[in-house]
Formats: C-alpha cells, sequence, structure tokens
C-alpha cells in the first residue's frame, strides 16, 4: 500500500534529458523543480476554475466558446505532462499503476470522453485531488503520516461499525413496513422501501418533510424514531473515538521506543529502561546519553 500512495520512481537514464526532466518533475529541492511544482499547482486550480464557470448557465452563455477552448488547452498540457511522467521514469507502469498515476490519467481523460459523452467533462473537477502534491512542495508530509493513523482507526473499527450499521438497518425495515401498514397510500408511503427512506431521514434527524404521518398513532412512531435516532446518532462517533485513541497510545509507545538492539538476537524496540532483551533475556547494552 506504501507503494500505492508514493511510488519509488527512478529515472530512465542517469544522464541526458530524461534526467534533467525526472529531476524537475519528480523532485522538489532544486529551483527549477520547484517552479515547475508550483506553475503545475496554479495551472490545476485554474483549470478547476473554468469547469466551476462554465457550469453556470449563464456564464456558459455568454463566455462558452472561450471556457471551452481553455478547457481543452488545459488538458493538452496536462497530457503532455502526463506523458513526460511516463517517458522520463524507469518503471512506467509502476507509475502509471500508482495513486498518482491513477489520478493524473483521471484528470485527463473525462474532455476525451466528451466527446462521446456530452457533459463528461464535469467530471474533471478531479483535478483538484492533484493539490495534494502542496504536501510535498510545502514539506507537510508528516500530515501524511497523520492521515494514515486516522484512516487506520477507521480500518480497524470497521467491524464495530458493520455491526452498528447492520442494527440501524434492521430498524429501518422494521419502522419502514410498520408506516407503510400504519399510513398507507393515501398518505404518501406507497411502499416498504418509500417508508424505509422516511425512517432514514427520521432517524438521520434530517426531516425533509416530503413525507409525514398524518394519523395519531403515525405520529407516535415517528416520535420513537426520534429519540432512537438521537440516542444513536453518537454510537460510531464513540466507536472510532475510542480506536483512535488507542491508536494514539500505541503511536506514542512506539515513539517512545529505545532503539537499542540485543547483541544476541537482534530484536530493537526495547522500553527506555529495560535492561535485558525481551525475547532472548540477554543483557542490553547500556544507553548513550
Amino acid at each position: 500500500m506504501r507503494f500505492l500512495l508514493n511510488p519509488q520512481l527512478n529515472p530512465a537514464r542517469e544522464t541526458g534529458w530524461r534526467k534533467r526532466w525526472f529531476d524537475i518533475i519528480y523532485r522538489h529541492d532544486t529551483p527549477p523543480a520547484r517552479n515547475f511544482d508550483l506553475a503545475l499547482i496554479a495551472a490545476i486550480l485554474a483549470s478547476v476554475a473554468v469547469i466551476m464557470l462554465e457550469s453556470d448557465a449563464d456564464i456558459r452563455a455568454r463566455h462558452g466558446d472561450l471556457l471551452y477552448t481553455l478547457e481543452w488547452v488545459f488538458t493538452v498540457l496536462f497530457t503532455i505532462e502526463y506523458i513526460t511522467r511516463m517517458a522520463v521514469v524507469r518503471r512506467p507502469v509502476r507509475y502509471a499503476c500508482s495513486s498518482w498515476g491513477i489520478i493524473d490519467l483521471l484528470s485527463i481523460l473525462p474532455t476525451y470522453l466528451s466527446l462521446l459523452l456530452p457533459g463528461a467533462q464535469a467530471l474533471l473537477v478531479v483535478r483538484v485531488l492533484r493539490i495534494l502534491r502542496l504536501f510535498r512542495i510545502l514539506k507537510l508530509t508528516q500530515y501524511v503520516d497523520e492521515g494514515g493513523l486516522l484512516m487506520s482507526s477507521l480500518w480497524r473499527s470497521r467491524r464495530k461499525i458493520f455491526v452498528f450499521l447492520s442494527a440501524v438497518l434492521t430498524v429501518v425495515v422494521i419502522f419502514g413496513a410498520l408506516m407503510y401498514v400504519v399510513e398507507g397510500p393515501e398518505h404518501g408511503f406507497n411502499s416498504i422501501p418509500t417508508g424505509m427512506y422516511w425512517a432514514i431521514v427520521t432517524m438521520a434527524t434530517v426531516g425533509f418533510g416530503d413525507i409525514a404521518p398524518v394519523t395519531p398513532f403515525g405520529r407516535f412512531i415517528a416520535s420513537v424514531l426520534i429519540l432512537i435516532g438521537y440516542s444513536i446518532i453518537a454510537v460510531p462517533t464513540g466507536i472510532y473515538t475510542a480506536e483512535l485513541a488507542s491508536s494514539l497510545r500505541e503511536a506514542s509507545h512506539t515513539t517512545n521506543l529505545d532503539s537499542r538492539g540485543c547483541p544476541e538476537c537482534g530484536l530493537e524496540g526495547h522500553d527506555p529502561d529495560a535492561r535485558h532483551c525481551r525475547q532472548c533475556g540477554c543483557r542490553l547494552p547500556a544507553r548513550m546519553g
């Protein structure tokens, strides 16, 4: 998974134009590379702004031709950039299969698809994902690790959340069927799925108001469901918070572990006050400093 998030790419040639452009495109510690990244981000923001402006009917009526031309100009530029990225790396397929490669490809495909499917160019807003390169340019990669911690906590709580969602779905089915029987089609509850939709909206305390109970018993059922919704709405938050707190404790413990290696078995990661290896019992060397 780390490869997909941060592929370790190498230049196709050690010298020549490929090596030079590899350093410009994939590095960030030289003025040409930094200028390239900043220009790329400016182009991404401008292209997303063009897409957003084109979605407005009045602006499209007045400046549609200009916006359409700019859209193709940005697409051609990003296409050239994508091809160049493929050409200067030693393993093009590895880049193409990485998360960055997929995002870069998706940022240009909708324009070409719009030739066959009108309106597909609106999907070009995926280009905004490329702004994540700011984390690399501004040396904010530590925030990526923090994001990984959040995702790890969410993944670890998946079973508990699945059980919770199963219970919620059961309540939704029961109350949806109950409202279909109590209210009936004459009050807007034409089917059990319609009742389930109403139950979800009610339990989530959204309350669109497009369907509402009319009979006294139906209103009583709605009141009970609202109270149930308020009582369980914080459950997934509590589950996730508990897992996040556990992950933070583990991360803190790992950070504070001693880097001394056991002279017998080579095991590392002992507690700072440990005197013997936890695996083989051999005495650890004294801590430096």
